[in-house]
């Protein structure tokens, strides 16, 4: 089965859902690939990837890292696998079903076709929230420091930590991926402001995101801290930092 796109899922310790998640994506009516990049789950996680490799053995790709070395990281040793081969679109979707799979092909569609470098799955868009299952003083949390992100950087952007997104593959090989210091969940918000001051055109699609019904969230309020206070530094190192141009050939 060949693609042009890859979705990047990490894990650590999702066998409730890994195998549910990856046949619904194979499932959809356009043919994705699929990237686990697994941080060494002591439940098993690779293991159930391993043995649906043998069904899926040219779309379905497996990178196993020893130990928990933090979501941002994983997505950087997924961005550098992609990139090492033929995918033109590159996706981020969490395991969980907090993102739906048949979203993929919308924000698909935004790039491929309505001219997107980046394609945001939106919680947030005009002032509505879309998101269920989650306890209201966790929505507040952040609502409010998306908000407070996009006060801070200028982007005009309201889900400003989302997970679910689409880059072209000119995005990544733009940015220094190398260069990318957050680890943990400001690792979403920095690749979006790298994205914008590199001058790429981003666009948010609205989805509906659905708490996890089965596995341990991996959120805390350490996650929070590091969205709050590290934009601020962040936005202030930017003033020094010259970013790369685009490359439009």
């Amino acid at each position: 089965m060949k693609s042009d796109s890859v979705v990047i899922i990490p894990t650590y310790n999702e066998k409730e859902n890994i195998e549910a998640i990856i046949h619904e994506v194979f499932a959809l009516p356009q043919a994705f690939h699929i990237l686990i990049v697994d941080d060494g789950s002591p439940d098993g996680t690779a293991s159930i990837v391993k043995k649906l490799q043998q069904k899926f053995p040219e779309a379905l790709h497996l990178e196993e890292r020893k130990g928990k070395l933090g979501l941002g990281t994983a997505y950087i040793h997924g961005f550098k696998w992609a990139l090492k081969k033929a995918y033109d679109f590159i996706f981020e979707m969490d395991a969980d079903f907090s993102h739906n799979p048949k979203d993929l092909l919308r924000l698909y569609q935004a790039c491929s076709k309505e001219g997107a470098d980046l394609a945001i799955g939106s919680r947030y868009i005009n002032r509505l929230v879309n998101v269920v299952n989650w306890p209201i003083g966790r929505v507040l949390m952040s609502y409010y420091a998306s908000a407070y992100v996009r006060f801070v950087t200028g982007m005009k952007v309201f889900d400003t930590t989302a997970g679910f997104k689409c880059y072209r593959r000119q995005v990544l090989e733009t940015i220094d991926l190398d260069n990318i210091r957050f680890k943990g969940y400001a690792f979403q918000i920095e690749m979006k402001f790298t994205t914008w001051k590199c001058g790429f055109r981003i666009v948010e699609v609205p989805i509906v995101f659905t708490n996890r019904e089965l596995g341990t969230s991996k959120m805390s309020g350490g996650i929070f801290n590091e969205a709050i206070f590290g934009v601020i530094k962040m936005r202030l190192n930017s003033c020094l930092k010259k970013y790369p141009k685009i490359n439009r050939n």
